[in-house]
């Protein structure tokens, strides 16, 4: 089910209203290729939202006949990642590139989610999932991973790349996600 994003981005540009800098969560090619400029980045910590390679992509990652994975971010648990501060005149720019990248077809819910940091919390646009979507793959089993990423290519490259890359950023940064971890060792 594709959603035109459209409407999502300017839903989202009047939430933030345009008064101050932009906030962008990152928690996964977010954190190793932001693709805009920033002033600033801060670790940042997330309460009820965790990190989980649980979406299908079709085009990036994988294709229609052999889907791969991206990672979402799905609510219960707490996610460790990074904010990333705009300046608040380019923040509608960087938003409508953000959008071509990351809501091409509408499939992540945007949502203002307060992100705890050391200099105190600031609320930041991530990219979330519901698990009705259609693309949430539920639970998979080791061998699924496997077979995926063993198989799984897209425009951007592997799903295996894709995940080595945010495990390596992930821990260059102090992040340490056992979850990922995990799932790696199914690429051997």
């Amino acid at each position: 089910m594709l959603r035109d994003p459209a409407p999502m981005l300017a839903r989202a540009l009047a939430q933030w209203g345009g008064h101050e800098d932009l906030w962008i969560f990152g928690y996964a090619s977010l954190i190793w290729r932001p693709d805009f400029d920033f002033e600033e980045r801060r670790p940042a910590h997330v309460p009820g939202w965790h990190r989980a390679l649980k979406m299908w992509s079709r085009v990036n990652r994988g294709t229609p006949e052999s889907p791969g994975l991206v990672f979402a971010l799905l609510s219960g648990g707490s996610c460790h990642g990074m904010v990333f501060r705009v300046q608040r005149q380019q923040a509608a720019d960087v938003l409508a590139t953000l959008w071509e990248r990351e809501m091409p077809t509408g499939v992540y819910d945007p949502r203002w989610l307060r992100c705890l940091t050391t200099h105190g919390p600031v609320s930041a646009l991530a990219f979330t999932l519901s698990r009705r979507s259609p693309n949430y793959t539920g639970t998979l089993p080791p061998e699924r991973y496997r077979q995926i990423f063993r198989e799984a290519h897209g425009r951007y490259g592997s799903t295996h790349d894709y995940a080595r890359l945010t495990y390596d950023s992930l821990r260059a940064h102090g992040i340490h996600d056992r979850a990922l971890e995990q799932l790696l060792r199914h690429a051997r």
